[in-house]
């Protein structure tokens, strides 16, 4: 297959310098503020995004290197099968979060739950609509009856190298 190669449409700004310490899942970052600087050519595509209350962003984990088919997750003490699992050493890596939209004042995109780096590269930005995105039936595989443990809610040094 031929290399997709993407192009950043702006920056995540968070005030997590490093992956450790950083918030696992926009639901663990406690309201935890950032923005997005987004590059002038693509303010226009912001119109109309201001009139919804979440918004899903796709994004490069660009301190990531490297993967493991599989890993120890957060939230299980087993191997894995990547895929069955969020974790950010991918052979793609591409991150996606759901994060509450605060405002957007020109070409910046204030934003709540922020579980990125500072830093990290903005791949694109989808409205989030429930009627689209909520699923009336499913199954959580492995994580059935994990995904509401208490304990620790950011990332440590499970996933670097």
């Amino acid at each position: 297959m031929e290399a997709v190669v993407f192009r950043p449409i702006g920056v995540i700004r968070t005030p997590f310098p490093q992956p450790k310490g950083t918030p696992i899942q926009p639901s663990r970052s406690s309201h935890v503020k950032g923005w997005i600087e987004i590059s002038p050519e693509f303010i226009p595509g912001l119109s109309d995004l201001d009139g919804f209350s979440h918004i899903a962003l796709v994004y490069h984990f660009h301190l990531s290197e490297g993967f493991d088919l599989a890993v120890t997750p957060y939230l299980d003490t087993q191997l894995r099968g990547l895929f069955s699992t969020r974790a950010p050493r991918r052979p793609n890596a591409i991150g996606l979060s759901v994060v509450r939209l605060v405002s957007i004042d020109g070409g910046t995109i204030h934003i709540e739950d922020v579980d990125m780096v500072d830093g990290t590269p903005l791949l694109d930005i989808k409205p989030y609509v429930p009627a689209f995105d909520d699923l009336d039936s499913y199954r959580l595989g492995w994580l059935k009856g994990k995904t509401h443990r208490s304990g620790g809610t950011s990332a440590d040094d499970r996933f670097s190298e």
